[in-house]
Order: structure tokens, then C-alpha cells, then sequence
């Protein structure tokens, strides 16, 4: 009898902005915003990348582990004494994140666990009636909150509305919408919303837009700040050292993916992984340090009062791999 061991399993993640968060492009360029925020190069909308999720949380397992900050390095020995990635079998960060040999020796383990990039599905918005949270039919598939046939098309010049009574118009930052009632499918969109931990006040106030508008309204309502470097010497702003930089606003609502592969397929060094015996228990490595996003931020500007985020909820495994 032959038993099937599932490959990987997926775990869909939320998370929400408590701090505006800065991924930076690694330049400046010239236009609005000197300093801007890693786009999609499809739909022009911000994102987190996969690879920045995967850094900081590499770096906050070693933390909570007791494993910083030799495993949560590059893996290569330093002048200070530190000897790299420890490569072990028994390690929770060098087998769930993977590790790479010191300098001039070869081999290496690609980790067991995989990000996606994670995409706005909620976005906040000022209008008459308070703040409103925006999405579209695009950033609900991608969520995997409506499969692909569900939604239909939505109205280019109008807005669907969650909140009651019903406006007979809704601005959302300069644009100034129609309100469109009757769309049955509002409902079972809330619903799936809040079974991800997303809180009510959220839920109460969301607006659905076509895909085109939602693009627009995203990169219109970032926030933009401006800084300038502080001359030691004079205690005064420096000149010539202004600069604006660009961020995803406060209570922006993410959603990504966790890929946890089965660790019973992989050796490490020709030994068995111990750190973790299952898709499950990888993601429980991971939990466990996500709490520390909540306090030590994620992506640049750290020290200007960005980058904290909450991870609201990593759900059971919805997609499983064999």
C-alpha cells in the first residue's frame, strides 16, 4: 500500500498597517516623491515583496529562538567572530529559512518556508463620511476571498458601499463617485472578510471600485513626508538635504501567502530535519515570531515612525500541495 505525504501546504496571512510602511525601490529619481515605494509592474500598485517579509522574519525567528545573530545573517564568518549560518538539522531559522555555507565551501538548503508578496486588499481613504476601506474585484481574487466568476464587472464611475443608510454620492480622496446599492454579492464579501480577523469597524465601512479606480485611488491617497538631514555641527536643517518619501498610509489591510513545504522530503546533510516534522509545524515557526513585527517593524523609516505591522491571522491550510 502506497501512502501519499503531501509535498507543502499554503497558509494565507492578513496583515494590517499600524505605522505607514516604507519598501523602498533602493533610489531616488526625480518626480513627485524623491524616495518611492516598490510598485507591481503590471497594475502600479504597492506592495510588500516576498523577499522583504522573508528577511525580517528570518531575522525575528533567530531573535525569538535564541539564534541572533549568526543564523539571522547572510551566513558567511565575520570579523567579530561570528560564525554564519549554523546549518543544523535541529535549527528552526537555517531549516525553515535556509542557510548558505561560509566562504569557499559549498552546499546550502533552500529553507522550508516560501512568501509571497503580499497586496493591498484594504485601502484606507478619506471622505465625507469618515475613513473608508477600498478594494476591488482584482484584490479580492488575488486573496482568494471571490473565486474568478463572481464578481462580474463593476461600473467604472461608481462605488459600491457597505455603510447604511446609503449616500446617494461618496468622495473617496479627490474623486467625487455615484453610489451604486443592490449588488448582492457585498455580503458574502463581508462575511469572508471578517472570518480573516479583520475588525468590525473596518468591515462596516467598505467600498468596492472597479480594478482601473482602484489603481488610481491607491497611488493618490499615499502618504507623503518630507525630511531633511540635521547639520551636527549647527544643530539646524542641513541644506540641500530635503527629501520626500512615499508610504503606504496606516490601517492599509494586506494579504499574502505562507508556503510551508513537508520537511520529511529534504535531508541536511545527509540527516533528517528535526526542527520541524510537517508543513504545520514549519508555519508554527513562523508564528511565532510574527508577533515581533508588531513592535519592530518591517521595510525603512524605521526610526520616523514607520513600519509596524500586525499580522491579524494565519488561517488553517486552504491549498495543500502532493
Amino acid at each position: 500500500m502506497t501512502i501519499n505525504i503531501k509535498s507543502f501546504s499554503t497558509f494565507p496571512f492578513i496583515g494590517m498597517a499600524l505605522d505607514p510602511i516604507h519598501i523602498g525601490t533602493g533610489g531616488a529619481r526625480l518626480g513627485r516623491v524623491d524616495n518611492t515605494i516598490v510598485r507591481d509592474p503590471v497594475t502600479r500598485i504597492p506592495k510588500i515583496p516576498g523577499s522583504s517579509i522573508a528577511g525580517v522574519m528570518r531575522a525575528y525567528t533567530a531573535m525569538a529562538k535564541g539564534k541572533y545573530p549568526d543564523c539571522a545573517g547572510i551566513g558567511k564568518p565575520n570579523q567579530s567572530g561570528g560564525v554564519g549560518h549554523c546549518g543544523k538539522p535541529d535549527c528552526p531559522v537555517c531549516t525553515v529559512f535556509g542557510f548558505a555555507k561560509g566562504t569557499g565551501e559549498s552546499g546550502g538548503f533552500a529553507g522550508l518556508a516560501a512568501f509571497s508578496d503580499m497586496h493591498v486588499l484594504l485601502f484606507p481613504v478619506a471622505s465625507q463620511n469618515g475613513p473608508q476601506w477600498i478594494t476591488c474585484p482584482m484584490e479580492l481574487r488575488q486573496s482568494g476571498i471571490t473565486e474568478f466568476s463572481d464578481l462580474g464587472v463593476l461600473p467604472e464611475q461608481q462605488v459600491i458601499y457597505r455603510n447604511t443608510p446609503q449616500p446617494s454620492s461618496l468622495n473617496l480622496g479627490w474623486l467625487f463617485l455615484e453610489v451604486k446599492s443592490g449588488w448582492n454579492q457585498l455580503d458574502i464579501i463581508t462575511k469572508k472578510i471578517k472570518s480573516l480577523g479583520i475588525p468590525d469597524y473596518i468591515n462596516a465601512n467598505l467600498a468596492v471600485v472597479s480594478d482601473k479606480l482602484f489603481t488610481h485611488i491607491v497611488n493618490s491617497n499615499l502618504e507623503v513626508r518630507t525630511s531633511v538631514a540635521i547639520d551636527p555641527a549647527t544643530g539646524a536643517a542641513k541644506e540641500g538635504a530635503l527629501f520626500t518619501y512615499e508610504a503606504l498610509p496606516r490601517m492599509t489591510v494586506l494579504s499574502g501567502e505562507l508556503t510551508c513545504r513537508n520537511p520529511k522530503h529534504f535531508k541536511i546533510n545527509n540527516s533528517e530535519v528535526e526542527a520541524a516534522k510537517s508543513p504545520e509545524d514549519v508555519k508554527d515557526v513562523v508564528n511565532g515570531a510574527f508577533s515581533y513585527l508588531e513592535h519592530l517593524g518591517i521595510g525603512g523609516m524605521g526610526s520616523r515612525g514607520m513600519g509596524r505591522m500586525k499580522v491579524l491571522d494565519i488561517a488553517k491550510a486552504e491549498k495543500e500541495g502532493h
